[in-house]
């Protein structure tokens, strides 16, 4: 393809939406995302990119959720981040901790170290163990750089389909928009899928690790994710999400749990 041809193409961009969706990793239950790093995306998405997006994305679902005035959950989150956080050696940024006051079971974290807690997923933990086992879950995230990751991948996609795209279009090939569809589709469940729920299946190891060193009790991930599959009966297949199943996240944990002789 010419120099003219490329400049040709239709330019991707990541909006603060876009960004929100590849930044925000860490949910515990299916949200979106992706993941590898490097490559075309390093130089579509900014390390400055990615930290101003994160900041506007944390500002603005501070003016958009409901802060909880509970002071006991609140205490609660800040309590256990406050030992997990030095266990993974994060210490070099601000740390930020909130509970929004809504049903929804859910908790993410953005690059800067900014987390998110719902009272939703709060309210269905027996300890603080179990808050340390989203915790653990959400500070390794970061550790592994996997929101700047799955910023990254999305645009490196969305250049490489729009570049296909401009080449079926070029080429007159017949049912061009059909076999672009059919593309996008392979590269989803065939690239952007494992990839993220491989990264949750290393925030799940990982954080678990961090309860071990700041003394909480790593039997109780198992006992958390447990709980949620008994709740999660109606989840979509794993193929299609990307998050890995409950019974594939207790399997991985009771391995490395067994593995490391964790009580």
């Amino acid at each position: 393809m010419t120099e003219d041809e490329l400049n040709a193409l239709p330019r991707v961009t990541m909006g603060r939406r876009e960004l929100l969706v590849g930044l925000a990793a860490g949910t515990v239950f299916p949200l979106a995302g992706c993941a590898t790093d490097g490559g075309f995306g390093a130089a579509l998405v900014s390390d400055a990119q990615i930290m101003q997006a994160s900041e506007a994305a944390w500002e603005q679902a501070r003016q958009q959720e409901r802060i909880s005035q509970d002071r006991t959950l609140n205490n609660r989150v800040r309590r256990v981040g406050q030992r997990i956080v030095p266990a993974s050696g994060l210490t070099q940024y601000q740390w930020e901790f909130v509970v929004f006051d809504s049903d929804q079971q859910n908790a993410w974290v953005l690059p800067g170290g900014k987390v998110a807690f719902y009272r939703g997923i709060l309210e269905t933990m027996s300890n603080d163990d179990q808050v340390a086992t989203v915790m653990g879950h959400e500070v390794a995230h970061l550790s592994r750089n996997h929101a700047t990751q799955r910023a990254r991948q999305q645009a490196a996609a969305g250049l490489g389909l729009a570049v296909v795209n401009a080449g079926l279009g070029a080429a007159n090939v017949e049912n061009s928009d059909t076999w672009a569809g059919i593309l996008g589709t392979g590269v989803t469940y065939g690239v952007l899928l494992p990839y993220s729920r491989q990264h949750e299946l290393e925030a799940d190891i990982l954080g678990v690790d961090y309860m071990a060193r700041s003394g909480y009790r790593p039997s109780e991930a198992l006992e958390f994710w447990r709980t949620k599959a008994a709740q999660n009966a109606r989840r979509p297949i794993e193929l299609m999400s990307t998050h890995p199943s409950d019974a594939t996240r207790i399997e991985n944990l009771e391995r490395h749990i067994a593995e490391q002789g964790y009580a």
